[in-house]
């Protein structure tokens, strides 16, 4: 095996990663929604979303048996920061720079390693999206093209930290957040050929709570209503509170006709909520729906002010 050389930039690049303030917090849904992508797009056994620090490779979403600290002499993803390229190894037991890898020869028994550059900012490369399967497989320049898209969403991510793209309220992405994310999965959605929606939720009423319950009854009406939504939706939709009572989630992969489904049982969660809650209030709303499939535009813009134009036309 082949330990992996440093970056020219190793000292930029590491600080970097420590002003990020990732290594070694909590796992967190928004990476770990594009780990079970990555895996169930690939069907391989292991997808993760890694950071190569000074001495060790240390896993931030993780899905499939992988340890989360590995030594950087003997990781693979030491290898892919290397390159912006993608480092693609279809049978590592008779590529010369790991087939000695105990990662190779021992558990997790890695055959096949994919693993594509994440970059912060300022265009180091802090950490890798990476696919691996403990059997040899082919991948191709459209498995390539995939890929890239997902660790674009990841590499999103990243610089929403940096952006403060988070609604500090609710803890959904703010409006910057939603139309980074929203528009990088739309074009993996393009490229794939998968449909998409968007539902725009303006939250009725909370000025009226705000006066007669107070503005303190009214935060709680808000973060009522994103809990909702994050139990309403799926880990791999976008969800953002957008303005002070307008909220709004792109479904990916998801046709018009599946998109009413859901948002008929999400109205059934709400109103059963604030019963079983005994809110003083009803969480109202009205809601605009737009979508795009194979062959209409997948542009972030016209999505959003389509949707929010039938929300408003559907005002009482």
């Amino acid at each position: 095996m082949k330990k992996a050389a440093l970056p020219a930039d190793e000292t930029l690049r590491l600080q970097s990663l420590e002003n990020l303030n990732i290594l070694d917090t909590s796992a967190e849904e928004r990476f770990d929604r594009l780990s079970r992508l990555a895996k169930q797009m690939f069907a391989t056994k292991v997808a993760a979303i890694s950071f190569i620090d000074a001495n060790r490779q240390w896993v931030k979403s993780c899905i499939g048996p992988l340890n989360q600290e590995i030594p950087r002499d003997i990781s693979f993803c030491a290898h892919t920061i290397l390159s912006s390229e993608p480092l693609v190894v279809n049978n590592a037991s008779t590529d010369p720079r790991f087939c000695g890898n105990p990662l190779v020869t021992a558990e997790p028994n890695v055959q096949f390693y994919a693993g594509y550059p994440i970059k912060h900012a300022n265009g180091t490369i802090l950490g890798t999206l990476s696919i691996m399967d403990d059997e040899p497989r082919g991948f191709d320049d459209y498995d390539i093209a995939c890929f890239k898209d997902i660790a674009d969403l990841v590499q999103s991510e990243l610089r929403a930290i940096q952006l403060t793209t988070q609604d500090q309220l609710t803890g959904l992405l703010n409006a910057h957040g939603f139309q980074v994310l929203s528009q990088n999965s739309l074009n993996m959605c393009e490229r794939l050929n998968a449909p998409a929606s968007l539902a725009y939720f303006d939250v009725r009423g909370l000025k009226k709570i705000n006066r007669s319950q107070g503005n303190r009854e009214g935060d709680n009406a808000l973060m009522f209503f994103a809990e909702l939504l994050t139990f309403g939706f799926r880990d791999s939709d976008v969800l953002a509170r957008l303005e002070s009572d307008k909220f709004a989630v792109l479904l990916t992969n998801t046709p018009i006709a599946n998109t009413q489904d859901i948002l008929d049982r999400f109205k059934e969660r709400v109103d059963r909520y604030a019963v079983e809650k005994k809110l003083p209030y009803t969480l109202d709303y009205n809601v605009g729906v737009s979508w795009v499939d194979a062959e209409g535009d997948f542009d972030f813009t016209e999505l959003l002010g389509i949707a929010r134009s039938f929300a408003t036309k559907a005002k009482p």
